[in-house]
């Protein structure tokens, strides 16, 4: 059980880190993050990954295909 808990945090970690720059395509904020914001939205942002990743996740599925429907309706 430890390991399991152990490695979905990591997993969280992990996609919080790798998804840091483009937290604004999972519907948190408007336009791309503020470089000059300081560590508090980044670290809110890794935190709430850590332990919601697959609800993130699943927004970010939804997003690019709410994205990939707009831009095909534009045509």
């Amino acid at each position: 059980m430890n390991l399991t808990l152990m490695m979905f945090l990591v997993a969280g970690l992990a996609f919080g880190l790798s998804t840091l720059t483009h937290r604004h395509l999972f519907s948190e904020g408007g336009t791309p993050p503020n470089p000059g914001a300081g560590w508090g939205p980044r670290l809110m942002w890794v935190t709430m990954c850590t332990l919601l990743w697959p609800i993130f996740a699943v927004t970010g599925l939804y997003g690019a295909w709410h994205r990939r429907r707009v831009r095909a309706a534009r045509r």
